[in-house]
């Protein structure tokens, strides 16, 4: 058994990272003193163009790529306060979320010198909306074993297949695809690829998936006979499994993977009067202590991602302990509301409305971004274990 490699350093914010959390701040009061940022009554991180062109105009979206392609260079820690304060406090951000946080880096990583020129600026200035094909009908979470294919033909592929969960595909202009492009003897790993498909190509057709909170953000995509050109490919063909692991750092470390049900804790605290129970508060604390360490832990995968390093295992962790934490916190407040009596006779009717919705958004935590047990075995793994 090989040694375990767990390395999680405690970063500590740059004067430049508070500075910023209080122009984002000033920048949230603003919107909502302007009527543009309601007080939110549902989780989640929202869709809102108009809102992702406000933040862009800021210059709050690839804050940390370079100049050239439209970003501000900044680190991946003041990204990190960037968000924090975002998803704290409701801010709709999901039309740039998935390009901001991992199409985008993937192309700065993988992409060619063309598809940074045409994609970043774009992204960062709030106009493209990405989705993300990795999973597919009956895989589950066993992304190596997906059926989409791409046939090299002239001047590019022939992309056939499904792919499901594709949050905001019906909005989204472009969708990175994971495809097999070749067949690999004893490795289902070897020869995927990813390609970067426009969405307005012949072809493609969308279905919506509606949750059972009534919201239609997930849909089912269905390619026959997609062409897709050669300039699409990102990487080197075969590469998409490394791609994507490195890909999916960004997608499990960041603060949405416990700040999703933030409000609902947030609106709770302002609910609750002076004469509250002891038994609430203990669990009120416990909860409030348990946000505070991942809040710590998903800051050092952030510090590690701006070290260069792509801390896999590390962000699984986040996901594991923050999706966890995000059910408890619908389960406590629950508890909290019932045993205080918070909302009978029509009051506190925003922290009703964020409750009902919490609980019907809840099972998907520890769905979205890699099932937990997929998540532990990639720990695992990575301490030795397997």
């Amino acid at each position: 058994m090989k040694a375990a490699n767990l390395h999680l350093e405690l970063p500590t914010l740059t004067p430049k990272a508070e500075a910023l959390r209080q122009e984002v701040r000033a920048f949230i009061a603003e919107e909502r003193s302007s009527g543009r940022l309601p007080p939110p009554r549902r989780i989640g991180l929202g869709f809102d163009k108009d809102m992702s062109r406000r933040i862009a105009q800021k210059g709050w979206i690839g804050l940390t790529w370079p100049k050239q392609y439209g970003g501000q260079e900044r680190s991946a820690l003041e990204r990190y306060v960037l968000n924090e304060e975002l998803l704290a406090a409701a801010v709709p951000v999901g039309a740039h979320w998935v390009a901001d946080r991992q199409s985008g880096p993937v192309l700065l990583k993988f992409g060619t010198d063309a598809q940074r020129r045409f994609y970043l600026p774009r992204i960062a200035a709030g106009e493209l909306t990405f989705s993300i094909g990795m999973s597919e009908p009956e895989s589950g979470s066993d992304l190596a074993s997906l059926k989409a294919r791409a046939d090299k033909v002239d001047g590019g592929w022939r992309l056939n297949g499904r792919k499901i969960w594709t949050t905001n595909a019906h909005h989204a202009q472009y969708i990175i695809v994971l495809a097999r492009t070749s067949v690999a003897e004893g490795s289902r790993h070897e020869g995927l690829s990813q390609l970067i498909v426009d969405m307005t190509s012949p072809g493609i057709s969308i279905s919506p998936i509606v949750s059972m909170a009534h919201e239609h953000d997930f849909n089912e995509v269905l390619f026959e006979d997609v062409f897709v050109g050669d300039d699409a490919l990102i990487g080197k063909e075969g590469n998409g499994w490394n791609q994507v692991s490195a890909e999916l750092a960004f997608e499990r470390s960041g603060p949405e993977r416990w700040l999703s049900s933030f409000r609902l804790i947030s609106e709770l605290v302002d609910v609750l009067g002076p004469d509250v129970r002891p038994s609430s508060l203990e669990e009120l604390g416990r909860l409030i202590s348990h946000l505070l360490s991942l809040r710590q832990l998903s800051m050092s995968v952030a510090s590690m991602l701006q070290q260069g390093k792509s801390p896999n295992m590390e962000a699984s962790i986040v996901k594991d302990l923050g999706t966890k934490f995000e059910q408890e916190a619908v389960r406590v407040v629950r508890n909290i509301v019932s045993a205080e009596d918070l909302i009978a006779n029509g009051r506190a009717e925003r922290l009703r409305a964020l409750l009902i919705h919490a609980q019907q958004y809840a099972p998907a935590f520890t769905i979205r971004g890699g099932t937990n047990e997929i998540l532990r075995g990639i720990i695992a793994r990575g301490i030795g274990l397997r």
